[in-house]
């Protein structure tokens, strides 16, 4: 059994948990690049999305895009509405409900598109998380028990990924939380004493009605969870059922105006067929449990890394953390803590389950998706079953348990923002800063907007940097006929082979070929450089020409 000195109590070793959770979110806001989902957030947040265009096989002045990525100029009132009728518009092509992009809309408002400012409202509704995590922690297992299920929650590493991401995901985790907690509030009252004091009642009814329909404006999968808390209200509370009706009802209405405009637009707009399972049934059960191993391997143990590991690393992972979810659970059952097992398993596996199901019967593959971040909402029901095992079920364990859970999490955490590049459009930024004068054109074999908006982003906006981006198949063509209506107006070129162009497919090797003999004719290969980022979208082979004749210096920029 681990002994602790007095002045080293679990209490106070979960309390510096949670204060380093908070302290490393402060400290991360601006410590990485928008990555490409970000950059849609921030076009889509300031209401430009349908005055993007894609580049054509005419260069342009990279700079002109980076209005995209602010509020326009308005000069009035009318301006103003005019902004946020594009900004509700660009909504209905995105597949998620608004409640994040609003907020995300307001935020710009308030404090710019800078990293730290787009970043700090998912960073505060993740602390909302973790001090709902302790609320419904206490309810159920106690004080301790509602501390370390926070620690726990903050030091997540693939919680920790998703409150710096400029997505819905770290706020879906809140409306999450804070639904189940103020569900397990009405619960839990007497009916006897409940019904004396009217005010609180009332509170904990509104904070479930918002709750709901915050995580239903944030996520359609949401609606999961008010399955599973229908399942609890009924095994726990059936007595009362319409009241919480009432509350799921409410919170359902809120999202009717959305549902009814923008829903409809979406569906029509949404390719589904990216998610479609393979007609070989044996092939498609398989790739179905993979599907569950490694999100719950991601969940619970590896974070973001799995987004550079081996598929087998995570596939091993997962079973590893299944066999936690298992013991765990046999565990509680042994101790006679069904009831909190139930609830429990409410909370993540069963919704998790509902999912594959849903996959399974609709021949989808969306549980999977993006490594596993669709389904991020199952992720505190299974921390929750954790702590609860800790708390209730390990007895002499507990304490080397606890210490276990926090450094392994701490570590990992701490390692995926340490060591993980994640600057490989200020590499591009130097290299045109070490001449910032001079004409310089980008060659990028992707003319997606993730791409050429951080491209926008990172690069200096005064300098004279034209971008010719194409599909790998349509480059050389376009490249050839920009050289020779006046490739000399070019210091520099800079060739940008993206590993994965999102809109087209990688070039070949006879495509790479065709772009260096035509680059070859003027230029001369000054050095290559691999950007190396924590995914394939990240991955660039970065190389450098300069013109062979010519030395250059400012040149106006091309209209």
């Amino acid at each position: 059994m681990l002994k602790l000195p007095r002045y080293l109590s679990l209490d106070f070793l979960v309390i510096v948990a949670i204060a380093i959770a908070t302290i490393i979110r402060i400290v991360n806001l601006g410590s990485r690049e928008f990555w490409y989902d970000e950059v849609l957030s921030l076009l889509l947040s300031a209401g430009q999305k349908k005055l993007y265009d894609n580049p054509t096989e005419t260069p342009i002045l990279i700079s002109s895009y980076l209005p995209l990525l602010n509020l326009p100029i308005e000069k009035g009132f009318g301006d103003i509405l005019t902004t946020t009728e594009n900004f509700i518009k660009g909504l209905v092509a995105e597949p998620h409900p608004p409640l994040f992009f609003i907020g995300q809309y307001l935020w710009l408002r308030l404090f710019g598109n800078s990293e730290i400012a787009m970043r700090s409202l998912v960073a505060l509704f993740s602390l909302g998380a973790i001090g709902s995590a302790y609320g419904l922690g206490r309810c159920l297992i106690g004080h301790r028990g509602g501390l370390l299920f926070a620690a726990v929650l903050g030091l997540n590493p693939f919680y920790l990924f998703h409150s710096l991401n400029v997505r819905m995901y770290g706020s879906l985790v809140f409306w999450t939380i804070l639904s189940f907690w103020a569900l397990i509030e009405l619960i839990y009252s007497n009916p006897r004493s409940y019904s004396q004091n009217v005010r609180k009642r009332w509170f904990w009814s509104l904070i479930l009605t918002v709750a709901i329909a915050g995580g239903l404006m944030t996520f359609y999968y949401f609606a999961c969870l008010l399955v599973m808390m229908g399942i609890l209200v009924l095994w726990l509370d059936r007595r009362r059922w319409w009241q919480y009706g009432l509350c799921f009802a409410s919170g359902i209405l809120i999202n009717i105006p959305w549902m009814l405009w923008g829903t409809r637009q979406q569906l029509s707009n949404a390719d589904l067929g990216r998610f479609s399972a393979p007609n070989n049934w044996l092939q498609a059960m398989l790739q179905h449990l993979q599907n569950v191993t490694q999100t719950l391997g991601i969940h619970l143990i590896l974070g973001d890394w799995a987004s550079n590991l081996p598929s087998i690393l995570t596939t091993i992972a997962g079973i590893v953390a299944i066999a936690f979810i298992i013991a765990c659970s046999i565990g509680l059952w042994k101790n006679n803590q069904r009831q909190l097992l139930g609830i429990a398993l409410l909370l993540g596996v069963v919704p998790l389950l509902l999912m594959l199901s849903i996959d399974i019967i609709t021949k989808k593959f969306t549980l999977g998706f993006g490594w596993g971040r669709s389904v991020i909402f199952v992720l505190p029901g299974c921390l929750f079953l954790l702590v609860a095992w800790i708390e209730r079920a390990a007895q002499k364990w507990q304490k080397i348990a606890t210490i276990s859970l926090l450094i392994l999490y701490l570590g990992i955490s701490t390692a995926d923002f340490s060591l993980r590049h994640r600057w490989m459009f200020h590499e591009i930024a130097d290299i045109i800063e070490q001449k910032p004068n001079e004409q310089t054109l980008i060659v990028m074999n992707s003319f997606a907007w993730g791409h050429v908006l951080r491209l926008a982003y990172y690069l200096p906006p005064t300098s004279p940097v034209m971008l010719l981006a194409q599909p790998s198949d349509k480059l050389t063509p376009a490249l050839k006929k920009t050289l020779a209506s006046g490739g000399d107006r070019y210091g520099r070129i800079l060739w940008l082979d993206s590993a994965r162009p999102v809109w087209g497919k990688p070039a070949t090797p006879e495509q790479k070929q065709q772009i260096q003999q035509l680059l070859d004719t003027q230029y001369q290969q000054e050095k290559t450089l691999p950007l190396i980022g924590t995914w394939e979208l990240d991955n660039f082979n970065l190389t450098l020409y300069e013109h062979r004749a010519i030395s250059f210096s400012i040149a106006p920029p091309l209209n």
